[in-house]
């Protein structure tokens, strides 16, 4: 049976899509079958940053209606054949999700798949609870900053309220991944250090991903940073934080962002 991953924050734009295409990706490069399921029905955006969009035919609520197979609407990368997207629906809203249909589709892909990583809507709305239900491990992802900081805490009391474990009296496995964090002006006071967000959140720090141009061109590109751009330091800290929800032990460090020489010279950063 597949380990059944929520990637999700209360804030939108903290960066939950492009890291569910790069854990994704990055578990699967290790050799492991993964299928990522885009739930934000009505606003899909994972198949643009996996470079899809023109291959979608069925969603998952064409599956979960019972018009297309669940064979038909994922839609295997073609860098990694090992990583498949269901793709959320672009013309429904979210009362289409229901918890069966949610159900079946989950317990589906967890018998064919190591892992199936939900990429959830922003907010604590109905999508977001259901990309939830059936999870074994919470990536919770947040920004440097208060209100982002907050909006995660409040995912976190979700966690441990609405989940299929949390019914059981169990609990899922929660992570923090820091996204766009940028040493210099944590250092100066304009965001939040680490060890701010780690007091206020009070879960395991999966990892930190530096503030880096080279995620947005990554999605501007249709793929995974991890896959696009695989020595950059956002793809580095995924690998890392990839191997760690394998089970591996390895010290947490932020990477660093090679400086050319002529942006050395000028003081600038680097293209």
């Amino acid at each position: 049976m597949a380990r059944v991953m929520v990637v999700t924050s209360g804030k939108g734009g903290v960066g939950k899509t492009t890291s569910t295409a790069a854990l994704g990706a990055a578990l699967a490069q290790s050799g492991q079958t993964v299928a990522m399921v885009d739930f934000d029905v009505g606003l899909r955006n994972l198949d643009l940053v996996m470079g899809a969009e023109r291959r979608v035919v069925f969603d998952l609520i064409n599956v979960i209606q019972g018009q297309a197979k669940l064979a038909q609407a994922l839609i295997r990368d073609k860098r990694l054949d090992n990583l498949f997207l269901l793709p959320a629906s672009q013309t429904r809203d979210k009362d289409a999700l229901t918890a069966a249909g949610v159900t079946k589709v989950i317990h589906e892909l967890s018998s064919n798949f190591d892992w199936v990583i939900c990429d959830s809507p922003a907010g604590i709305g109905k999508g977001a609870v259901f990309a939830m239900q059936h999870a074994d491990i919470a990536v919770v992802v947040t920004n440097p900053e208060i209100s982002s900081v907050r909006d995660s805490d409040r995912i976190i009391g979700l966690l441990d309220a609405k989940t299929e474990k949390a019914k059981k009296g169990q609990s899922v496995e929660k992570y923090l991944l820091i996204s766009r964090y940028d040493e210099a002006r944590a250092s100066s006071g304009d965001m939040l250090e680490i060890d701010d967000i780690l007091e206020i959140l009070s879960i395991p720090l999966l990892g930190v991903v530096p503030e880096s141009q080279e995620v947005l061109r990554a999605s501007n590109f249709g793929s995974p940073v991890t896959v696009c751009s695989p020595k950059s330091a956002p793809a580095q800290a995924y690998n890392a934080a990839a191997r760690r929800l394998n089970g591996e032990v390895i010290e947490l460090t932020i990477p660093k962002e090679r400086t050319r020489l002529l942006g050395r010279i000028f003081g600038g950063r680097a293209a």
